[in-house]
Order: structure tokens, then C-alpha cells, then sequence
């Protein structure tokens, strides 16, 4: 058994988010040590009933939720508002994704919940954040995917192909920022005594994480002999004779860059072709440049001996793999990119790890997925003491609901 102490040990978070976003940013608390308890309303989280299932849980709420309590509370009961007051006086997080509004209307709003505990980290999720015209609008990722300008970018970089992601990153982006906030408000709570009201907008996220703003916004001149703002969708994606598929990162236009391709392609001839003399006449005739490297790729046998060839010249190459094939490599069990995680039926689910490394501290996926209102007896005799016949009312009253698993 690991005795390393985590980061978080000892930080209690109150987790009533759902789907994606909210739920990877509890996740990530909970993977740093943190005791997340996962507070569902009574129909539970929209990722229980997805699939593909193994038993009774879905495998995509297993790998945003494994090792959380579970709760599943009626906030809209008095009786289940005050419940979560009272938990919320005993934890350090509270962290949410409903509408503007609705939580004020539950009565668990941030001003409320503040003078209860001056010292918690209120933490809210939304699509455009917690004022602005844009408050009230409905936002899932692929609708600020849209109104942030990636998809707009994605499909111009695809000759205006557009398409919507098939990745939620609006999500598991405000997932990651909301996470480093909410570290460095626990951090600055060390400092000052004062807890924090936190609020990460999907939309912002998704302009913050974009390299490229800064391009798009730019409208005074460009010298012409530099690419700008790198461009990676330009890199060309080719294959070796054994049919492996590889990838040079650098962009084969770029001064310098260029002349380093040309070396180890041992082409010559190519630094004195008319069509590639300099970065606008090889940014004219990208397509041709790009149809010499994916000749050349062809004549190398496999994709190590490409690898062999570009790290010669100092260029990284990268090889095209499944997530399967790249969780099952050398290099993912030596990591332990993956985790194994009980299914409760005697069986395991894969799903990534933590990727973070500490020396002297426990990080990393541990736990098990719990069903819905599986620990609702446990939060609630641990930390607010009550009794069996306490809790036996909240259940026949409907405020406290739970669905396990038959066992017979």
C-alpha cells in the first residue's frame, strides 16, 4: 500500500456537476487526493445512462468519477438544500455547473454559502459565464465550439469542410483551468484566511487555450519570410513502405526548417528548385513541397528507420497509433498511462491515468466507480453525525434517493 501522503489529503470537495466539464475537474481534485463527493440530483448524471456498460455503470462516467462518494440529493427539497448547507460548512469546495441563477434560487448560492463558511472556494462552470448578455444561454461543447471560433478555424484549415469535433474540448479544457483556479485559490487561502468565488467560462476558455487568437486579431503587416503563427496543419502527415503513417514536426516552408527537410531527405537539388527558393514561393507550392516529403517517406522501409533518419538532423517525428495501440506500448505500461479500475462485477475497466509524476507525494487514479447515492449513509454519519433513523426519514421523504445494484 502506497504511504506517500497527496497533495490534497485532508481538502474536501462537494462535486454537483455533471456530464463532462465539471465532472473531469472533480475528477482531477479527487486524483490529487482530494475527497470528492459526487452530489447527484435524484435522476443522477446524464453519463450513468450512456454506454457502452459494464454491469450497472457506464464506462464514460467511470473514467470522469471513479474514486468520488456518491450522493444523490434533492436540492429542490428544504430538507435536501439544508443538508448541503450543512455539508458545505464542513468543506472546502463546492463546485457547480447549473444555470445562472439556479443555485441562488436553492438557496446555495455563494453569498449564502460564504457566511455559513468564510472559508470555501465556490466554484462555477458555464458556457459564458455568471453575467454578461450571454448569461442564460444553453452551452454544451459543440456550441462553443461554434461561437468561439475553433470550428470556424478547424474547417477553413480543411479547405471549409466544417465538422463538429468529435473531442469535447470546451469541456475538458474549463475542466483544466477551473482546476488550476481552484488551486490557486486554496493556495491564497493559506495566506489570507478567505475563501474565493471562482467562475470559468466555457467560451473564455476556449479563446484562451487558442494559440492562434493572437493571429486572428492581428491586422498589420506580416514580413513574408516568416510562417506565421507556426501553422501545424501544414506539417504533412505520410507514410513509410511498411505503410506506418508518421509525422515531421516542423513546417516544411520555414526557413531553416526547410533546409533541415531538404538535408535529410538528401535532396539537394530541391534548395535551388525555382518553386521553393523562398517561404512565399513554397507556401505557393506547399502541395508539390509536401508530395516530395511523402515520396521520400515511401522509400524508407518502417517507421523507425524513419525515426533513425530525422533524429540524425534533429527533427521529431511521431508515428500515427490508436489509443489502443499507444495504451497498450512499452511505453504506457512503463508510465502507467492507464489505469485499471474495478467494474464492482469481479472485473476491471481501462482508463487513462493521472499523467502527473511526484516524487514525494501519492497522485494517480485510485478508487472505484460507486452507483448513485451509494455513499449517502457514509457523508452523511461521518460528517454530519446523523443516525440510521435520521436518515431513514430523508429516504422515505424522497430527499436522500440511491439506485444500486440488485444482489440477488
Amino acid at each position: 500500500m502506497n504511504q506517500l501522503p497527496s497533495p490534497l489529503s485532508g481538502i474536501r470537495v462537494l462535486d454537483l456537476t455533471r456530464v463532462l466539464a465539471g465532472p473531469h475537474c472533480g475528477r482531477m481534485l479527487c486524483d490529487y487526493g482530494a475527497e470528492v463527493i459526487k452530489v447527484e440530483p435524484p435522476d443522477g448524471d446524464l453519463t450513468r445512462f450512456s454506454s457502452p456498460r459494464v454491469g450497472s455503470l457506464a464506462t464514460y462516467f467511470i473514467q470522469q468519477n471513479a474514486g468520488k462518494k456518491c450522493m444523490s440529493l434533492d436540492l429542490s427539497t428544504p430538507e435536501g438544500a439544508e443538508i448541503f448547507r450543512r455539508l458545505a460548512a464542513e468543506s472546502d469546495v463546492v463546485l457547480e455547473n447549473y444555470r445562472a441563477g439556479v443555485m441562488d434560487r436553492l438557496g446555495l448560492g455563494y453569498e449564502t454559502l460564504a457566511k455559513i463558511n468564510p472559508r470555501l472556494i465556490y466554484a462555477s462552470i458555464s458556457g459564458y459565464g455568471a453575467d454578461g448578455p450571454w448569461v442564460h444561454r444553453r452551452a454544451y461543447a459543440t456550441v462553443i465550439g461554434a461561437e468561439s471560433g475553433m470550428t470556424r478555424m478547424q474547417g477553413d484549415a480543411r479547405g471549409g469542410n466544417y465538422s463538429n469535433d468529435p473531442w469535447s474540448h470546451a469541456d475538458t479544457y474549463t475542466a483544466l483551468e477551473m482546476t488550476t483556479a481552484i488551486l490557486a485559490a486554496l493556495f491564497n487561502r493559506e495566506r489570507s484566511g478567505h475563501g474565493e468565488r471562482i467562475d470559468v467560462s466555457m467560451a473564455e476558455t476556449m479563446l484562451y487555450v487558442n494559440e492562434h487568437v493572437h493571429d486572428e486579431l492581428y491586422d498589420g503587416a506580416v514580413d513574408p519570410n516568416w510562417i506565421r503563427s507556426f501553422q501545424p496543419g501544414d506539417y504533412p502527415i505520410m507514410q513509410v513502405a511498411d505503410g506506418s503513417t508518421v509525422v515531421i514536426s516542423g513546417h516544411p516552408a520555414e526557413r531553416g526548417t526547410f533546409e533541415i527537410i531538404v538535408n535529410t531527405m538528401d535532396r539537394p537539388q530541391l534548395l535551388s528548385d525555382p518553386r521553393f527558393a523562398d517561404v512565399q514561393t513554397r507556401l505557393q507550392n506547399l502541395g508539390a513541397l509536401q508530395d516530395e516529403m511523402r515520396a521520400w517517406a515511401l522509400t524508407l522501409p518502417t517507421a523507425q528507420a524513419f525515426e533513425d533518419r530525422c533524429a540524425q538532423f534533429g527533427l521529431a517525428v511521431g508515428v500515427m497509433r490508436s489509443v489502443r495501440e499507444i495504451a497498450e506500448s512499452d511505453w504506457s505500461n512503463a508510465r502507467g498511462a492507464v489505469a485499471h479500475v474495478p467494474d464492482r462485477i469481479g472485473g476491471e475497466v481501462r482508463i487513462p491515468n493521472a499523467p502527473w509524476h511526484f516524487t514525494n507525494s501519492h497522485v494517480g487514479t485510485s478508487g472505484e466507480p460507486r452507483y448513485r447515492g451509494e455513499d449517502n449513509r457514509t457523508v452523511l454519519r461521518d460528517i454530519l453525525n446523523m443516525n440510521d433513523e435520521e436518515i431513514d426519514k430523508l429516504e422515505a421523504n424522497n430527499v436522500l434517493s440511491s439506485r444500486l445494484p440488485k444482489t440477488s
